[in-house]
C-alpha cells in the first residue's frame, strides 16, 4: 500500500503534474475536504492536513531514522529509511547512529517509557514529551564526539555494536534469505524490494513480524537484548546489582 504525498507545501499546479495520483485525490479527497469547516482544509485539499514540515526537515538529511509504534504491546524500535515517511501511528527520532538506537531499545528506556508514558486499554502508549524528552541518556545525544572521554567512546562503541547485532539478526529472521528475492522497485531511485519466492514463502513471511518474534522471545533474541542491556548499564556505571 502506498500513501499519496505531495509534500508539505507543494502548489496545486505542481501537484497536478503527477496526473494519476492527483486525479485520485481530486476524486476521493476533495469532496470530503470541501465540507470541512476549516478554510485551510478546504483550500489545500491535495495536501495532508498536518504535513509536519519540521519533521520532514529533520529527517531529510538522514539515510535512516529510528521509529517506534505509538501504541504497542512491546516497546520496539526499528530503522526506517528515506524516502519512507511515518504516519501518525509512529513516533520517530531523527537520529541515524547505533548508540541512540541501542539506548532507546534497552531495558532502562523500556522501563522508563512504561513508567512515564500512558496506555490505551492494556497497551502502553509512547508519549514523547513524558518519555523521550525526559529520559536521562548516559550523556546527551547531541554531545559532539570530540567532547566525549575515551571511556565514553568505548561505551558508545559497545552499545553500537550490540545494537547492530540485534538489528541485523532480527532483519534476517524477518526476511530469511531462502524465502525472499530482490526485485527492482518501480521507482529507479529506490532500493530493490524484497518479495517472497513463492506462495509458501509468502505465508511464512506474513507470520514473521516483530510482534510475533517478541511474543515468542526465543533464546537468541533474549541473549542479544541481554548483551545490549549490559552495554547500556555499563555506560551508566551500573553493575549487576544496580541494574534495573
Amino acid at each position: 500500500m502506498f500513501i499519496i504525498d505531495f509534500g508539505a507545501d507543494q502548489a496545486e499546479g505542481a501537484a497536478a503534474a503527477y496526473e494519476a495520483p492527483f486525479e485520485y485525490v481530486r476524486e476521493h479527497v476533495q469532496p470530503v475536504r470541501a465540507t470541512n469547516r476549516r478554510k485551510a482544509y478546504r483550500e489545500r485539499w491535495w495536501l495532508h492536513v498536518e504535513p509536519r514540515p519540521a519533521m520532514r526537515s529533520a529527517l531529510a538529511p538522514l539515510p535512516r531514522f529510528i521509529a517506534t509504534p505509538t501504541v504497542a504491546k512491546h516497546r520496539l524500535f526499528a530503522w526506517l529509511s528515506a524516502p519512507t515517511l511515518p504516519d501518525h501511528q509512529l513516533i520517530v527520532v531523527a537520529r541515524e547512529d547505533d548508540y541512540a538506537f541501542g539506548v532507546l531499545h534497552s531495558r532502562a528506556h523500556e522501563l522508563w517509557s512504561l513508567r512515564m508514558g500512558t496506555s490505551l486499554e492494556d497497551r502502553p502508549r509512547y508519549t514523547p514529551t513524558s518519555t523521550f524528552e525526559t529520559f536521562p541518556f548516559p550523556w546527551p545525544l547531541d554531545t559532539p564526539d570530540e567532547a566525549l572521554t575515551d571511556e565514553r567512546r568505548a561505551h558508545r562503541d559497545a552499545i553500537g555494536e550490540a545494537a547492530r547485532a540485534l538489528d541485523e539478526r532480527r532483519r534476517r529472521w524477518l526476511n530469511l534469505p531462502e524465502l525472499v528475492r530482490e526485485e527492482p522497485d518501480v521507482v529507479p531511485s529506490l532500493p530493490p524490494r524484497l518479495l517472497p519466492v513463492d506462495e509458501d514463502a509468502e505465508r511464512e513471511l506474513e507470520r514473521r513480524t516483530l510482534t510475533s518474534l517478541y511474543n515468542a522471545r526465543p533464546a537468541w533474541l533474549a541473549h542479544l537484548h541481554d548483551t545490549l542491556d549490559a552495554a547500556v548499564f555499563a555506560a551508566y556505571g551500573w553493575g549487576e546489582a544496580g541494574a534495573p
